[in-house]
């Protein structure tokens, strides 16, 4: 009967207040969860070197991704249709060689006066024969460590053909995601010397996405 008393008048463990695990779960919350990806973009409608205001559309930006990893890009629209026309993706060869060398010295609208150069800031001249009279261009420095992309930490020297890949496609997500408005546009993916290993896995990552129906309607059409 004592003991029967004794356990009915033991009063219950401590427990932290509901409130306290609330607030320390909250506060842990970034440590156990990645970050999600986000994007930043800026138009430029003007560049050292070249005369007046640029008669194309040029957008910059990042695209920060779940890693940590941060993809800087160029973005041109179509200097014809921009609703209508293709978007291009443009990856530069390498691996490591920066986009600018794709949108200035082979498909871009401007490139570099080197003849009549003297010395001091390079006069861009503009490119009648630019590749954007007929398409949206895309051009990414990847992977990671390339022209203005980066990773803090350990992330600057983990890199790789899947991850170059894997961080393309999210990429690729996350600015459709931005600029919705160029989704039902036909995609195509294209670059140079070894990029040519890169474009056919991101190509085949896309198409089993779709295929799975877990993937943004991306209108993927070519590779080049």
């Amino acid at each position: 009967m004592e003991s029967s008393l004794a356990m009915a008048t033991t009063p219950p463990p401590h427990r932290p207040p509901l409130v306290l695990l609330s607030l320390l779960l909250l506060l842990l919350h970034p440590f156990f969860s990645a970050a999600a990806p986000s994007i930043t973009t800026k138009a430029v409608p003007r560049l050292p070197g070249f005369s007046g205001p640029l008669p194309f559309s040029l957008e910059t930006g990042y695209v920060g991704l779940d890693d940590g990893a941060q993809l800087f890009y160029y973005f041109i629209q179509s200097e014809s249709d921009p609703e209508e026309d293709p978007v291009l993706l443009w990856l530069t060869g390498g691996p490591g060689c920066s986009a600018l060398s794709g949108l200035a010295y082979e498909i871009g609208p401007f490139n570099f006066d080197f003849h009549g150069y003297m010395g001091g800031l390079p006069t861009l001249l503009y490119q009648p024969s630019s590749w954007t009279k007929v398409s949206n261009i895309i051009f990414v420095d990847s992977p990671v460590g390339t022209g203005f992309s980066y990773a803090a930490g350990d992330k600057r020297t983990i890199q790789s053909d899947t991850i170059a890949v894997q961080q393309l496609h999210i990429f690729l997500e996350t600015w459709f995601d931005e600029h919705p408005q160029f989704l039902p546009n036909p995609l195509y993916i294209s670059g140079d010397s070894y990029s040519g290993l890169i474009i056919p896995s991101l190509a085949m990552k896309i198409a089993k996405g779709i295929e799975l129906g877990n993937e943004r309607l991306i209108n993927l059409k070519v590779l080049l």
